[in-house]
């Protein structure tokens, strides 16, 4: 990181904290709030009804915008942003707690562990019961959620994580780490406020060109029901069920199928007349089981989809969703993402984040010279080390991912003499994680260690009346942690670098004047509905809605947040992360 951190992306980010801290807790229907000072003294607790919360906090907003203290964003945030207040910084404890408790920068974390309160899931809100997407998060909303919500609990849990990064000899990273997931808190409940523009029509119009008319309850769509029909022809049983998968199994080997599942992938290396269209029907069944009309009923209300993100549910510190499938909308669905009348979608995404965060952290100025300005896997081809563009780019994903067989395994050793600093780096924290050790992203989020089953594999592996099994066992869970702590470095590094970008657009699009003549978007909710906004975030991509006057300003904007937020972590080395920016009135590419 950056000695001189880069003055946008401080600025959006604040890590030292503003003059002033606000901590907010509850009791009944009462919030208490206490003002502390630049070093969390005490100066004055205020005392008053829910119902005056939203109107005390916009007036303290705009007289100094300190930075709120509170449980879990999701507890609070949703409410203020209902009654059209926005705040610009808070520090979420919840999710701080999460990342110092495990950090190895944290010399001492005892007091922290100790505080397993704090261990609680997010607070979730009720939502529509759906069937559950890939990568949704498995949380049941009527189960109780969320961290304490008093204010003592609150304040010493702050005093607790102040404590800890003061301890720290790397105490500004963790500033950094732990108000860039605060700021994440923010974006995740204004991107749900906010809603991603949808057009209902469009996307039954594309539910209907590719499955046929919507079907009446119970039955399958028509072109299901004649993909069904051929595959049952061509496999000879009339009566097999195509989502059952061992009952299908069954009827593929008695074909002559063999194969070991029904992944697209393995049935695509079989020739049979059932194949094609048995490919073409899981394809479909998949659209209509995770977005069809179900989904568009339940999730899309009054041209917005309004998923729920969870900043930090997946362990390297990506957002995860707890429904809606908010990190999946196919590419077939993408045409029904449409701006508002007068208004245009800026949609971003970044060329080969990873490989690029890698060489930041590794400092590797031949991989960031290959880089540079260009397509990545090009700029190794034109450097002679594989021959294509293909080969680039498994050879590359291979060794952060840990592929040690195939094209990968014949490529990676040839990345290895290129790029001696990039490929040092991943080896190096698989070899920790072998060995049964944590590793850490450049800002401090630390591996889990591994399980207790994992330790007592490795233990028993080296007993003198160890059989081959326990030793081939032992060395087949080692290599697997080896790839997981391998990839973590960089795709955790990668998710901090995403919520800086995210954190500085999020100040430059506040910043911007609406459009004089531009109509309003009452739709995106009282805060978002007369200035650019974000409304969608994928790992590493944005979709911000924003008056048709103001694209080219966002555009602009979305490019040079990416900028700062690289050098903010990676200070003056030459990494650069080009974008790849359209401005439409769909999110479709085509």
């Amino acid at each position: 990181m950056a000695d001189g951190a880069d003055a946008p992306a401080a600025r959006a980010l604040d890590p030292a904290g503003p003059p002033t801290w606000i901590v907010l807790g509850r009791t009944g229907d009462r919030v208490v709030a206490v003002d502390l000072d630049a070093h969390a003294a005490e100066r004055s607790r205020t005392t008053l009804d829910a119902a005056r919360l939203a109107e005390w906090v916009a007036a303290r907003e705009k007289a100094e915008a300190p930075r709120w203290v509170w449980s879990d964003a999701p507890a609070w945030y949703a409410a203020l942003l209902d009654a059209g207040v926005r705040v610009a910084r808070c520090h979420d404890l919840r999710l701080c707690h999460a990342i110092l408790r495990d950090s190895a920068l944290v010399t001492d974390a005892a007091a922290l562990r100790a505080a397993r309160e704090w261990d609680a899931a997010t607070h979730v809100e009720p939502v529509a019961a759906v069937a559950p997407a890939l990568f949704d998060l498995d949380l049941d909303p009527d189960e109780p959620s969320g961290p304490p919500s008093g204010v003592d609990a609150a304040l010493a849990e702050f005093a607790r994580q102040r404590d800890a990064i003061g301890a720290s000899p790397h105490a500004q990273r963790l500033r950094l780490l732990t108000a860039a997931e605060s700021a994440g808190a923010l974006i995740a409940a204004e991107l749900r406020a906010a809603g991603l523009p949808w057009d209902a029509a469009a996307h039954d119009a594309i539910l209907t060109a590719r499955l046929g008319a919507r079907p009446v309850a119970g039955r399958p769509p028509e072109r299901l029901e004649e993909l069904a029909r051929q595959v049952r022809e061509a496999l000879g049983d009339p009566a097999v069920s195509l989502d059952s998968q061992p009952k299908l199994l069954r009827s593929l080997h008695r074909a002559g199928i063999l194969v070991e599942s029904t992944n697209r992938w393995e049935l695509a290396e079989h020739e049979h007349p059932a194949i094609p269209p048995l490919i073409e029907y899981k394809r479909l069944w998949r659209l209509m089981t995770a977005n069809g009309w179900t989904w568009l009923d339940e999730w899309v209300r009054a041209g917005r989809f309004r998923p729920v993100y969870v900043p930090g549910g997946v362990v390297t510190g990506r957002w995860a969703s707890s429904g809606g499938g908010a990190l999946q909308v196919p590419r077939s669905l993408r045409a029904a993402v449409r701006a508002d009348p007068g208004w245009l979608l800026v949609v971003a995404d970044v060329a080969q984040l990873e490989p690029r965060v890698l060489a930041g952290m590794a400092a590797d100025t031949a991989l960031a010279d290959a880089a540079r300005g260009r397509d990545l896997y090009a700029g190794i081809v034109a450097g002679g080390i594989v021959e294509t563009r293909q080969e680039a780019k498994i050879a590359l994903l291979g060794a952060m991912y840990g592929a040690t067989t195939g094209d990968s395994g014949r490529l990676v050793p040839r990345l290895r003499r290129s790029f001696p600093r990039a490929m040092a780096l991943v080896d190096d924290a698989a070899l920790v994680g072998e060995d049964g050790g944590v590793v850490t992203t450049w800002l401090g989020r630390t591996s889990p260690s591994p399980s207790q089953g994992w330790q007592s594999a490795q233990a028993q592996a080296t007993e003198a009346e160890a059989s081959g099994a326990d030793e081939t066992r032992a060395r087949r869970w080692a290599r697997d942690r080896g790839r997981f702590t391998r990839n973590f470095v960089v795709q955790g590094t990668a998710a901090e670098w995403a919520l800086a970008w995210l954190a500085d657009l999020r100040g430059r699009l506040e910043r911007m004047p609406f459009p004089g003549g531009a109509e309003p978007a009452p739709r995106s909710g009282p805060v978002f509905q007369r200035r650019p906004h974000l409304a969608f975030f994928l790992h590493d991509e944005v979709i911000v809605h924003t008056p048709a006057e103001s694209a080219d300003e966002v555009a602009v904007a979305v490019q040079e947040a990416a900028a700062s937020a690289g050098r903010l972590l990676f200070g003056g080395f030459p990494i650069d992360f080009p974008l790849e920016v359209r401005i439409a009135h769909t999110a479709d590419k085509t």
